[in-house]
């Protein structure tokens, strides 16, 4: 079946969650069948500088920083997790971009979770004096609060807490950016239709260790996330399309509002799943920056 998009592209393949498979069973029971087809500057500088936008973050650095994609596409038949078919596309196209943007990017590919919780940590114990951000990419299974390794799940927050500002202490006062591809729980989006006519910064000795996070998740909390087979999830397609296309012009909220538009208006699921088919989604933005983001030209 044809994923066909808002704007009249077609696409091959069959749209996919990245959720557990009884979730599945349990809906399509619910509408009289069980099948189930789907898955779920220099180092001197500090980030502050004197004479620098105090609302914009300082990029004046050698490094913009590191990129690192975690892709899990394969899971133990314990956790009872499906084949991320076309996640891979996902990781390509990701890292492209990232890599275009001056980062340095890190791809690894199916690690179970005390693994990527040593990738954390391992990113956490490195000295980041000479670089602008940090940028980290989960393509994933997940369910609401949670993201799978291969084995398992674990709690975000417990995965990335190593990287918080009383642990990871070259990284303070600076941007760390985390792009979420996962399902967040087991609703489905029926969408609605819509009528077309229709002060100077203060210093301070302390920053909270929360600052300077976002979390841009591919769907809002207790959501399923689409992604194609074939052509990778709606999330990161749009999310690179408008990195390459707007990433230099335009202030990361900006950007991310419209990758926003882009995944409410331009697609909707097709899948041979009773029940599945005709559904929407919208990506979620939770920032605790505390600064304007511009990537460097």
């Amino acid at each position: 079946m044809a994923d066909v998009g808002a704007d009249g592209d077609v696409q091959s393949g069959e749209d996919s969650l990245d959720a557990r498979p009884s979730f599945f069973k349990r809906r399509s029971a619910a509408n009289g069948k069980n099948e189930e087809e789907t898955d779920s500057a220099p180092s001197s500088k500090s980030s502050i500088s004197v004479g620098a936008d105090p609302f914009r973050y300082n990029m004046d650095y050698p490094s913009i920083g590191t990129c690192l994609i975690i892709n899990n596409k394969n899971f133990h038949k314990s956790t009872g997790m499906n084949t991320r078919n076309g996640t891979d596309v996902d990781a390509a196209l990701v890292a492209k971009t990232f890599k275009s943007m001056g980062y340095d990017v890190r791809v690894v590919t199916d690690r179970s979770v005390s693994e990527m919780k040593q990738l954390m940590l391992a990113v956490s114990k490195e000295d980041h004096s000479r670089r602008a951000s940090f940028v980290c990419v989960l393509l994933s299974h997940g369910d609401e609060g949670v993201i799978y390794g291969t084995d398992g799940c674990e709690k975000f927050d417990t995965l990335v807490n190593c990287l918080k500002g009383h642990r990871c202490s070259t990284l303070v006062g600076k941007p760390k950016l985390f792009f979420i591809q996962a399902c967040r729980g087991t609703d489905l989006d029926e969408g609605a239709l819509v009528e077309t006519d229709s002060v100077a910064e203060q210093t301070s000795e302390k920053i909270p260790v929360e600052a300077d996070f976002l979390y841009a998740y591919s769907t809002a909390p207790g959501y399923y996330s689409w992604r194609n087979t074939a052509n990778g999830s709606w999330f990161m397609q749009s999310l690179c399309e408008v990195l390459q296309q707007y990433g230099s012009k335009l202030e990361l909220m900006q950007l991310m509002t419209r990758v926003n538009h882009k995944v409410a208006m331009n697609f909707e699921s097709a899948s041979e799943l009773p029940g599945f088919s005709g559904k929407k989604q919208i990506p979620c933005i939770v920032s605790m920056l505390t600064k304007d983001f511009y990537f460097p030209c």
